[in-house]
């Protein structure tokens, strides 16, 4: 896919879930079309990321849990680049694909903890330096499990559709001032979980993906190109929206 330059020239951006799969694109495209970058992740390949980019971008240890790290993150796009103009709050994991009663409590903390309450401490501390400087986008990464159910998925699905909820009250509260917020809502995209690497990031020819009507995965690159979308100004009167970028699979 090709897209034209300088979509979000002069924004500063800050990216979770950086180091890897669906964040990796969105830093690399971001970067691509202008931003500024703060690649965030806690597993430390978001300094690859931010070496790959080059000067526009700063690495930062986060774990989208803490509140005080969040934070961190936040003063970090400010005050290294300025401002903040774009959040896009993709970190989460899916956790154990287990009937519910096998759930364990841990587990249901530990998933909620990244996949939601993540988005909320992104949105509470980064909305916050957006309102400070006119305004800005927020993208959170749900998920088509947050639109329609995954068997036994329970635990991830509730989490994601919170954040399908929290993006549509967020956006409401803030409408009028300035900051779009929407989600994304991928469905089985091809990333590291699925066998993806650096050296081979698309599936192999001929792969398949029944449940999906267009019968493929999904590539992380595809879902960048939709949260550009969401983050630049050709979608400024786009807000509250939850994209399902699932190649048909909540249209079935």
């Amino acid at each position: 896919m090709t897209l034209s330059k300088g979509r979000l020239a002069g924004k500063v951006s800050v990216i979770t879930g950086a180091g890897s799969g669906i964040g990796r694109s969105m830093a690399l495209l971001f970067a691509a079309e202008g931003a500024r970058v703060v690649c965030a992740d806690r597993s430390g390949q978001q300094d690859e990321v931010a070496a790959e980019i080059g000067d526009a971008a700063v690495a930062v240890h986060c774990d989208v849990s803490s509140a005080a790290e969040v934070r961190a993150m936040i003063e970090t796009a400010e005050r290294t680049f300025g401002r903040l103009d774009v959040l896009c709050n993709n970190a989460g994991f899916g956790g154990p694909r287990k009937p519910i009663v096998e759930q364990d409590e841990s587990t249901f903390d530990d998933v909620v903890a990244v996949n939601l309450k993540g988005v909320f401490l992104g949105m509470k501390y980064g909305i916050g330096a957006m309102l400070r400087t006119g305004g800005g986008s927020v993208v959170n990464t749900a998920s088509a499990a947050g639109l329609v159910g995954w068997k036994h998925h329970s635990v991830y699905s509730a989490a994601k559709g919170g954040v399908v909820q929290m993006t549509k009250s967020a956006a409401l509260d803030y409408a009028k001032e300035g900051v779009r917020v929407n989600a994304i809502c991928p469905g089985n995209t091809y990333t590291g979980l699925a066998g993806a690497t650096r050296e081979d990031p698309e599936p192999p020819p001929g792969t398949r993906m029944p449940v999906q009507p267009m019968d493929r995965w999904g590539l992380p690159s595809e879902l960048a190109a939709a949260a550009l979308f969401l983050a630049s100004d050709e979608s400024s009167f786009v807000t509250g929206t939850a994209l399902p970028v699932d190649g048909g699979y909540v249209a079935r």
